[in-house]
Protein backbone atom coordinates (compact mmCIF):
# COMPACT_ATOMS: atom_id res chain seq x y z
CA UNK A 1 0.00 0.00 0.00
CA UNK A 2 1.33 3.45 -0.89
CA UNK A 3 0.91 5.88 1.98
CA UNK A 4 0.79 9.65 1.53
CA UNK A 5 3.63 9.95 4.04
CA UNK A 6 6.77 8.14 5.12
CA UNK A 7 6.83 5.94 8.20
CA UNK A 8 9.75 7.14 10.29
CA UNK A 9 11.61 5.03 12.85
CA UNK A 10 12.02 7.09 16.01
CA UNK A 11 14.68 4.93 17.61
CA UNK A 12 14.94 4.08 21.28
CA UNK A 13 13.73 6.31 24.09
CA UNK A 14 14.97 6.60 27.66
CA UNK A 15 11.53 6.96 29.25
CA UNK A 16 10.40 6.15 32.80
CA UNK A 17 9.39 2.52 33.23
CA UNK A 18 6.51 0.77 34.98
CA UNK A 19 7.01 0.95 38.75
CA UNK A 20 9.03 4.18 38.59
CA UNK A 21 7.77 7.54 39.77
CA UNK A 22 6.60 9.83 36.97
CA UNK A 23 8.61 13.06 36.83
CA UNK A 24 6.64 16.00 38.16
CA UNK A 25 6.20 19.22 36.19
CA UNK A 26 4.15 22.41 36.17
CA UNK A 27 2.80 23.85 32.93
CA UNK A 28 -0.34 25.67 31.75
CA UNK A 29 -3.28 23.24 31.77
CA UNK A 30 -5.75 24.29 29.07
CA UNK A 31 -9.49 23.89 28.57
CA UNK A 32 -11.52 25.28 25.69
CA UNK A 33 -12.20 28.40 27.81
CA UNK A 34 -9.15 29.17 29.98
CA UNK A 35 -5.83 27.91 31.29
CA UNK A 36 -3.87 28.01 34.51
CA UNK A 37 -0.63 26.54 35.78
CA UNK A 38 -1.03 23.07 37.24
CA UNK A 39 1.35 20.32 38.22
CA UNK A 40 1.17 16.60 37.62
CA UNK A 41 1.49 16.04 41.37
CA UNK A 42 -1.58 18.25 42.01
CA UNK A 43 -3.61 16.21 39.55
CA UNK A 44 -2.37 12.92 41.03
CA UNK A 45 -3.32 14.09 44.54
CA UNK A 46 -6.94 13.96 43.33
CA UNK A 47 -6.66 10.46 41.80
CA UNK A 48 -5.09 8.51 38.94
CA UNK A 49 -3.86 10.37 35.88
CA UNK A 50 -3.52 9.20 32.29
CA UNK A 51 -0.88 11.41 30.68
CA UNK A 52 -1.12 11.41 26.87
CA UNK A 53 1.83 12.93 25.00
CA UNK A 54 0.89 13.84 21.45
CA UNK A 55 2.29 15.71 18.45
CA UNK A 56 1.46 19.36 17.96
CA UNK A 57 -2.19 20.32 17.44
CA UNK A 58 -3.21 20.14 13.80
CA UNK A 59 -0.98 17.14 13.13
CA UNK A 60 -3.20 14.23 12.06
CA UNK A 61 -1.91 11.82 14.75
CA UNK A 62 -2.95 14.27 17.50
CA UNK A 63 -6.41 14.64 16.00
CA UNK A 64 -6.81 10.89 15.52
CA UNK A 65 -5.60 10.06 19.05
CA UNK A 66 -7.96 12.50 20.77
CA UNK A 67 -10.97 11.52 18.67
CA UNK A 68 -10.28 7.85 19.46
CA UNK A 69 -9.92 8.64 23.17
CA UNK A 70 -13.21 10.60 23.03
CA UNK A 71 -15.04 7.90 21.09
CA UNK A 72 -13.87 5.22 23.53
CA UNK A 73 -15.34 7.21 26.42
CA UNK A 74 -12.15 7.70 28.43
CA UNK A 75 -13.79 10.64 30.18
CA UNK A 76 -15.99 8.07 31.96
CA UNK A 77 -13.01 6.49 33.76
CA UNK A 78 -12.19 7.35 37.35
CA UNK A 79 -8.95 8.96 36.20
CA UNK A 80 -7.94 12.39 34.97
CA UNK A 81 -7.15 12.10 31.26
CA UNK A 82 -4.79 14.92 30.23
CA UNK A 83 -2.68 15.57 27.17
CA UNK A 84 0.62 17.33 26.61
CA UNK A 85 2.23 18.77 23.51
CA UNK A 86 4.32 21.71 22.30
CA UNK A 87 1.24 23.62 21.16
CA UNK A 88 0.42 26.94 22.83
CA UNK A 89 -2.57 27.47 25.11
CA UNK A 90 -4.35 29.34 22.29
CA UNK A 91 -3.81 26.42 19.90
CA UNK A 92 -4.98 23.94 22.53
CA UNK A 93 -8.20 25.89 23.17
CA UNK A 94 -9.00 25.90 19.46
CA UNK A 95 -8.05 22.22 19.09
CA UNK A 96 -10.33 21.13 21.95
CA UNK A 97 -13.29 23.01 20.51
CA UNK A 98 -12.68 22.23 16.83
CA UNK A 99 -12.37 18.47 17.36
CA UNK A 100 -15.13 18.21 19.99
CA UNK A 101 -12.89 17.00 22.80
CA UNK A 102 -13.68 19.74 25.33
CA UNK A 103 -14.11 17.18 28.12
CA UNK A 104 -10.31 16.83 28.27
CA UNK A 105 -7.52 19.22 29.25
CA UNK A 106 -4.13 19.67 27.61
CA UNK A 107 -0.82 20.81 29.08
CA UNK A 108 1.05 23.35 26.96
CA UNK A 109 4.83 22.88 26.77
CA UNK A 110 6.16 24.90 23.79
CA UNK A 111 9.83 24.31 24.71
CA UNK A 112 9.21 20.54 24.98
CA UNK A 113 10.92 20.38 28.37
CA UNK A 114 8.53 17.80 29.81
CA UNK A 115 9.09 15.37 26.94
CA UNK A 116 12.84 15.85 27.38
CA UNK A 117 12.52 14.99 31.11
CA UNK A 118 10.52 11.90 30.14
CA UNK A 119 13.12 10.93 27.51
CA UNK A 120 10.58 10.95 24.66
CA UNK A 121 11.45 14.08 22.70
CA UNK A 122 12.39 13.88 19.04
CA UNK A 123 13.65 16.40 16.52
CA UNK A 124 11.26 17.35 13.76
CA UNK A 125 12.63 16.61 10.29
CA UNK A 126 13.94 19.69 8.55
CA UNK A 127 13.44 21.95 11.57
CA UNK A 128 16.80 22.39 13.24
CA UNK A 129 16.41 22.81 17.00
CA UNK A 130 12.66 22.09 17.02
CA UNK A 131 11.40 19.01 18.81
CA UNK A 132 8.11 17.62 20.03
CA UNK A 133 7.10 14.64 22.15
CA UNK A 134 6.72 11.33 20.42
CA UNK A 135 3.29 9.81 21.08
CA UNK A 136 3.25 8.18 24.51
CA UNK A 137 0.78 7.30 27.25
CA UNK A 138 1.51 6.80 30.96
CA UNK A 139 -1.08 5.54 33.47
CA UNK A 140 -0.09 7.04 36.83
CA UNK A 141 -1.50 6.41 40.31
CA UNK A 142 -1.98 8.88 43.17
CA UNK A 143 1.65 8.44 44.26
CA UNK A 144 2.79 9.22 40.68
CA UNK A 145 3.91 5.61 40.19
CA UNK A 146 3.61 4.48 36.57
CA UNK A 147 1.36 1.43 36.19
CA UNK A 148 1.40 1.29 32.41
CA UNK A 149 3.46 2.97 29.76
CA UNK A 150 3.56 3.00 26.00
CA UNK A 151 5.94 5.01 23.82
CA UNK A 152 5.85 5.11 20.01
CA UNK A 153 8.83 3.69 18.15
CA UNK A 154 7.60 4.79 14.69
CA UNK A 155 5.87 7.87 13.31
CA UNK A 156 2.98 7.61 12.95
CA UNK A 157 2.13 5.00 15.55
CA UNK A 158 -0.91 4.91 17.81
CA UNK A 159 -1.37 3.67 21.36
CA UNK A 160 -2.66 0.19 22.21
CA UNK A 161 -5.95 1.63 23.48
CA UNK A 162 -7.31 -1.67 24.83
CA UNK A 163 -4.17 -2.30 26.90
CA UNK A 164 -4.29 1.22 28.32
CA UNK A 165 -7.97 0.83 29.19
CA UNK A 166 -7.17 -2.40 31.04
CA UNK A 167 -4.42 -0.61 32.99
CA UNK A 168 -6.85 2.18 33.95
CA UNK A 169 -9.40 -0.44 35.09
CA UNK A 170 -6.71 -2.11 37.23
CA UNK A 171 -5.96 1.04 39.27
Amino acid sequence: MKLGFDVVELGSADHPEIGEKAPDFTRPLVTDEYWEDASLSELADDGPVVLVFHPMDGDFPATYMWQEIRDRGWDEYDADIVGLSISTPYEHSRFLEEWDVEQFRLFSDPQNGVAKRYGIDHELDGMNGISEPRPAVFVIDQDRVIHSGWVATDWPEFPPYDDIENAIDDL
